[in-house]
């Protein structure tokens, strides 16, 4: 039996996974994941960066957390991060603020889980560019490189424009066009025998 043998280890923290068309899990359909740890013994760990909660505002969840906000400062939507650890928040942020816990992915994106980033937030003290998310998606040791090897997902750098400034419901279509991909050209294959 022949069994694909993965290439040498290589961090993908930093990256973009771009879902393939025909993905299975449909929770994933078009979505563009940014990928912020990744150890070769640990795995991976990422956060879909296109997928607005359309039921959950950030005033919602500064609420709950009983953090208080300026009724005038405009936040963004609140983005479904990924299926697992559903009740933590992520903020992904330029490196204007630091804390202890920041996690620097790359020199241009940090992420930063804890309560303080919120409040500074919420205080008009915030990152110049920032996305908060709530869950993210989690891979075992190995099982993102299979995945890509199994063309489940692409893979592109990333950039701030599209980490920050694209319109939520664009990043996938800009995300192929990273790869030079349009992506009519996956709906033109479709049906094809």
């Amino acid at each position: 039996m022949f069994t694909r043998q993965l290439p040498p280890f290589t961090s993908m923290a930093g990256s973009l996974l771009i879902a393939m068309p025909d993905i299975e899990d449909r929770r994933f359909q078009q979505s563009v994941i940014f990928v912020t740890q990744h150890t070769e013994n640990e795995g991976a760990t990422g956060l879909v960066i296109n997928k607005p909660i359309p039921k959950i505002s950030c005033q919602d969840i500064l609420t709950q957390l009983r953090i208080q906000y300026d009724t005038e400062t405009v936040f963004p939507p609140v983005l479904d991060g990924g299926p697992d650890r559903k009740m933590q928040g992520f903020i992904l942020h330029t490196p204007d603020l630091f804390y202890p816990e920041t996690n620097a992915v790359t020199n241009e994106v940090h992420l930063t889980a804890t309560q303080e980033v919120l409040t500074d937030i919420a205080m008009g003290k915030s990152p110049q560019n920032y996305l908060l998310a709530v869950g993210c998606c989690t891979w075992s040791p190995s099982q993102m490189e299979e995945e890509i090897m199994g063309n489940i997902w692409l893979t592109a750098p990333a950039n701030n424009d599209i980490l920050f400034h694209t319109p939520y419901e664009e990043r996938w279509a800009k995300a192929l066009g990273l790869l030079k991909i349009n992506p009519d050209f996956f709906s033109a294959r479709a049906g094809k025998a």
